[in-house]
């Protein structure tokens, strides 16, 4: 018999036992039973899944629980997913109950990103990796740098440091891989903006270095509006101090506030 079903058998005749022979008063008995039944009756699918209601088997399977296999064959071909940049890392995962919590009700949201958690799953899936191989390298090199390393910086954990960050967010590299590919060096995994980053000098002239012009400043637009508007008719697209402040984009010099895109 499987340990884990065992187990839940010696338990459930444990109780039967304890409450026969008046080891447990009706009140605990009856927290138990309520507490069994939400075991094996929890709450109700996201509007997701609403279509399996009832249909425990299509997830879980007994004594093993949620079956990865039976995730996979539902969305195997979600092409929305696996053919995403920033979500295509879901071909290898290997698991998904970890991120993908079910039974939190209708209008639960479905999925939940913790890269601690990724993280995790990462070094589980690279110490499967078969010995020699260039996972197994790779496996063993993340570890030493757990073991005797130390993160960048205090907003970020060691082993949130050691994700690929680039592999999912390239899409969003706003630095265009000038600074590398190890975003852990400077940014965190809750949110993109670095406290401690302190802006050039306002009298700085080479903003085109980092920040690249919208779309609309590559067309007549750019003429006939924008530089109009700010008064710099004669100024160039990569001069963007003639019209820009460092406050904020739409914060035109001699003009103030200005929202015209």
């Amino acid at each position: 018999m499987n340990r884990k079903l065992l187990i839940a058998v010696i338990v459930i005749v444990g109780l039967v036992v304890a409450y026969a022979t008046g080891a447990i008063s009706p009140s605990t008995t009856e927290t138990i039973s309520h507490t069994l039944h939400r075991s094996v009756n929890p709450d109700s699918l996201s509007a997701a899944h609403a279509n399996l209601t009832g249909n425990c088997q299509a997830c879980h399977t007994p004594v093993v629980g949620v079956d990865t296999a039976k995730c996979i064959l539902c969305h195997a071909n979600d092409e929305s997913i696996l053919q995403r940049q920033p979500t295509s890392f879901h071909a290898s995962i290997g698991t998904c109950k970890e991120c993908h919590r079910e039974h939190q009700g209708l209008a639960a949201k479905l999925s939940k990103m913790d890269h601690s958690l990724l993280a995790t799953i990462g070094m589980n899936s690279l110490a499967k990796a078969d010995f020699g191989t260039q996972r197994q390298s790779t496996s063993t090199m993340i570890r030493d740098k757990l073991r005797i390393g130390m993160p960048p910086h205090n907003r970020i954990t060691l082993e949130e440091a050691t994700l690929d960050c680039a592999s999912c967010h390239s899409n969003d590299d706003q630095h265009q891989s000038l600074f590398g590919t190890d975003c852990a060096q400077c940014h965190a995994t809750d949110r993109w903006t670095i406290p401690e980053y302190k802006h050039p000098s306002p009298s700085s002239t080479n903003c085109n270095q980092c920040h690249q012009a919208p779309p609309s400043h590559y067309m007549m637009h750019f003429k006939m509006i924008s530089a109009t508007v700010a008064g710099k008719p004669h100024a160039r697209v990569e001069q963007c101090n003639q019209c820009h402040q460092t406050t904020s984009w739409n914060d035109i010099k001699n003009v103030g506030w200005y929202k015209h895109h």
